[in-house]
C-alpha cells in the first residue's frame, strides 16, 4: 500500500491516478497509523509553502513525515512535496519548513523572455547511480510547474538538475528520502518509469531523524 499525504494540496488525485495505473494500492490520507503500516509514502503539492506548512502541522503530518523518514519507510516529495522538505523558502519568509534536508528554496531570477512560473518540458542531466533514473536516458524531458527552486546544500544528494534560467536541483536522494521538483504523475512514460522506480526500492536501515 502507498501512502499519498492528504492535507488539501493540489495535484493529489493525479498522483494516486499514476500510481493505481502502476497496479499499486493507494490511500488518500491524514492518518498516522495508517501512514506508518504503508509501504511506501508520497508528498504531492501544488500552492503555497507557507499555506502547506500551515496544514501539515494542522493535521499533525509534520511529525508524521519526520517518523516515516525515521523508521526507513521510502518517502518521495514531489513539487512542493519537494519544497518542504527543507528549512525554509523565500516564498514565506519567516516559515520554518519540515529542515529534513538542507539548502534554500529560492524563486527564479526574473529574465527578460523567462516566463515565470516555469511551466513546461525540460531535460534533466542525471547523476550517474541515482536510484530514481535506473533505466532512463540522459537528457530525458520532465514536466515543471514552478516560480521557486531548490539549491542543494549538499551536492552528493542531487540526484538530478535542470536549467531554466539558472541550474535547478530538480531531484534530490538521501537514504529513504527521495524528492522531484518536476511532476512525474505528468511526465508520460519517463515519468511513470520514475515512479516505478520508487515502488521498487528496498528500504535502507535509517538513523533517528
Amino acid at each position: 500500500m502507498i501512502a499519498i499525504l492528504d492535507y488539501d494540496a493540489g495535484n493529489t488525485k493525479s498522483v494516486e491516478k499514476a500510481v493505481t495505473y502502476l497496479g499499486q494500492q493507494a490511500s488518500l490520507t491524514r492518518d498516522r497509523e495508517e501512514i506508518l503500516t504503508c509501504d511506501r509514502v508520497i508528498l504531492p503539492g501544488v500552492g503555497s509553502f507557507g499555506d502547506a506548512m500551515r496544514r501539515l502541522k494542522e493535521y499533525k503530518l509534520d511529525q508524521v513525515i519526520c517518523d516515516v523518514v525515521e523508521r526507513g519507510i521510502p518517502f518521495l516529495g514531489i513539487c512542493l512535496g519537494l519544497q518542504l522538505l527543507y528549512e525554509s523558502s523565500e516564498e514565506s519568509p519567516g516559515v520554518a519548513g519540515l529542515g529534513l534536508l538542507k539548502g534554500s528554496i529560492r524563486r527564479i531570477p526574473e529574465q527578460e523572455g523567462l516566463k515565470i512560473p516555469h511551466m513546461g518540458w525540460n531535460s534533466l542531466k542525471i547523476r550517474e547511480g541515482a536510484r530514481l533514473f535506473q533505466g532512463l536516458e540522459q537528457g530525458m524531458y520532465v514536466y515543471f510547474v514552478h516560480s521557486y527552486y531548490l539549491k542543494a546544500e549538499r551536492e552528493e544528494e542531487v540526484a538530478a538538475t535542470t536549467c531554466y534560467g539558472t541550474e535547478i536541483h530538480a531531484s534530490v536522494e538521501k537514504d529513504n528520502l527521495f524528492a522531484c521538483q518536476f511532476h512525474p504523475e505528468k511526465s508520460s512514460a519517463a515519468g511513470l518509469k520514475i515512479l516505478e522506480n520508487f515502488i521498487s526500492l528496498e528500504s535502507p536501515v535509517k538513523e533517528d531523524c
